[in-house]
C-alpha cells in the first residue's frame, strides 16, 4: 500500500514562515503577549494614538488658514460702512422742557346782581373784544338809572330858576331896593342848586354802569371754554365760579427752563442786539409745532433746582400750542459756521477719550483722538482731529485695531435691481 503524506503541518510542530512574509510581522507582535509582554504593547498604542493626532492637527491646518495653516498670516479686509466728513453750517440749540401758557386767561364774572336771562355765546367760540356774552335782566337798573334821570332833571330846573333870581337881585342891590343879605342868600342857594345837579349827574352815572354791567361783554379776543351757569339761573356778583374762561391762544406763550450756567451765554447773544429764535417741538422731539421768538428772562434763578425760566411768544397760527400743554422748547443760540460734522456712531469712546476710526487711502484704518463739541440729530460736530473729505468708519468699528485693512462695499445699483442685471420677481434660467 502507498504512504498517505498529510499536506497540513503538525500541531505539535507548527512549520516557521519566511521571516518577509506578512503573517510573522503579526505572530511576531502577537507572540510577546503570549509570554506577557504589556509594556510594549502599551508603546504601540501609545505611538498610534500620537501618529492619529498629529494626523488631525494637520487637517485642521489645512482647513483653517488662520490657526497655521499655509494662509494663517495673511490678513482678510474688514467690511465696514464708511462715511465722508462734512462741512456745513451747523446751528447750536438749548433743549428745555416747557409748558404752554394762553398768553392772556380771563375769567368772566357777573359785576351786578340778577337773573341771567341769555348768553350768546357757543362753546368753543372765537370771540373779539367787546363782544356781548350774556345778559342779566337789567329792569331794576333801568329803572333806577330812569330815576336818577328824572331826578337830575329836576334840580337843574331848580338851578336854572336860582340863577335868574340872582340876577334879578344883582340888578335890585345897585338900586338899593333889596338888602345885600338877600342877594348873598341867592348867591348861596344857587351854589347849593348847583351841587346838587352835580351829584345827580354823578348818580346817574353810576346807575348808567349798572346798567351797563347787566350786559356782559368780552374783555379781550381769544376763544371761550365750557359755559359754568346756564340760562334762567340767578348770578351775583360776589359769585367766585364766574360765567365762562377766555383764554387768548393767538399768539400764545411758552414758559420753560434751562440749567443756570446758560445764562451767560443767552445774555452774551442778547446784548449783541440778536433776536433768539425758539423751536416749539412736540414730545418726540422730531415734529416742529411752531416757531417763536424769546421774549422773557426771569429775573432770578431757581436755587431749588439751578434752572432759569424763559417765555417765548408763538404766533400759533395753526393752533398746535394750546395752554396746559408740554413741549420741548429748542433755543437757537447761534450757527456755527463751516463746522466739521460727522455721523454721531463714527465717534467712540476710549480710555483716553474720543476717537474715530479714519480710512487711509491704501485702505488702513488709523485711530485718532478727537474732539467733539456736542452730539445732535445723530450728528456729532467736532472741534478737533478731522479734516473736511476724509473717510471714517461709520460702522463696523468693533473688527478694527491701528493698521486693519478694510473692505467698503460697493454702493447698490440705481433702480434696486441686483448687480447680476436679474429683474427683481422674473426667474432666471
Amino acid at each position: 500500500m502507498s504512504q498517505i503524506i498529510n499536506p497540513m503541518p503538525d500541531s505539535h510542530e507548527p512549520s516557521q514562515p519566511a521571516a518577509d512574509h506578512p503573517a510573522a510581522a503579526v505572530r511576531a507582535a502577537a507572540e510577546p503577549e503570549r509570554h506577557g509582554g504589556h509594556a510594549i504593547r502599551n508603546t504601540i498604542v501609545a505611538l498610534s494614538l500620537a501618529a492619529l493626532t498629529a494626523l488631525g492637527i494637520r487637517a485642521l491646518r489645512t482647513q483653517n488658514p488662520a490657526k497655521g495653516g499655509p494662509e494663517a498670516g495673511k490678513q482678510f479686509p474688514v467690511p465696514i460702512v464708511a462715511g465722508v466728513v462734512m462741512q456745513k453750517d451747523v446751528p447750536l440749540f438749548l433743549d428745555g422742557l416747557g409748558t404752554v401758557q394762553a398768553l392772556n386767561t380771563v375769567t368772566v364774572h357777573p359785576r351786578v346782581d340778577g337773573e341771567l336771562k341769555d348768553v350768546k355765546f357757543t362753546e368753543g367760540q372765537d370771540v373779539e373784544a367787546g363782544m356781548v356774552l350774556a345778559q342779566i335782566d337789567d329792569a331794576p337798573y333801568r329803572a333806577q338809572w330812569e330815576q336818577a334821570m328824572a331826578k337830575k332833571g329836576q334840580d337843574e330846573a331848580l338851578l336854572e330858576n336860582a340863577r335868574r333870581d340872582l340876577e334879578r337881585n344883582a340888578d335890585l342891590i345897585e338900586k338899593k331896593v333889596i338888602s345885600p343879605q338877600q342877594y348873598e342868600t341867592q348867591k348861596a342857594l344857587v351854589a347849593q342848586l348847583d351841587a346838587t345837579v352835580k351829584a345827580d349827574e354823578a348818580a346817574v352815572k353810576n346807575t348808567k354802569v349798572q346798567l351797563d354791567y347787566s350786559t356782559v361783554i368780552s374783555p379781550l379776543a381769544g376763544r371761550v371754554g365750557m359755559r359754568l351757569i346756564d340760562k334762567g339761573n340767578v348770578v351775583h356778583a360776589s359769585d367766585t365760579r364766574g360765567l365762562v374762561v377766555i383764554t387768548q391762544i393767538q399768539p400764545i406763550s411758552l414758559v420753560f427752563t434751562l440749567p443756570a450756567q446758560n445764562l451767560g451765554e443767552i445774555q452774551k447773544e442778547k446784548k449783541r442786539g440778536a433776536e433768539l429764535e425758539v423751536l416749539a417741538v412736540d414730545r418726540d422731539n422730531k415734529t416742529l409745532m411752531d416757531s417763536g421768538t424769546l421774549t422773557v428772562i426771569d429775573n432770578q434763578i431757581d436755587t431749588a433746582t439751578g434752572t432759569i425760566m424763559l417765555k417765548a411768544t408763538f404766533p400759533n397760527r395753526d393752533l398746535q400750542l394750546w395752554p396746559g400743554q408740554f413741549a420741548n422748547a429748542r433755543l437757537l443760540l447761534t450757527v456755527r459756521k463751516q463746522g466739521i460734522v460727522v455721523p454721531a456712531s463714527v465717534v467712540q469712546r476710549g480710555p483716553n477719550g474720543a476717537y474715530a476710526f479714519v480710512i487711509k487711502d491704501d485702505l488702513t484704518v488709523e485711530m485718532r483722538p478727537v474732539t467733539v463739541t456736542r452730539i445732535e440729530r445723530d450728528e456729532a460736530l467736532i472741534e478737533d482731529g478731522l479734516q473736511a473729505g476724509e473717510r471714517v468708519v461709520v460702522d463696523g468699528q468693533y473688527k478694527l485695531q491701528p493698521g486693519s485693512k478694510v473692505k467698503i462695499p460697493e454702493p447698490a445699483p440705481k433702480g434696486g435691481a441686483p448687480a447680476d442685471g436679474h429683474k427683481p420677481g422674473i426667474s432666471q434660467k
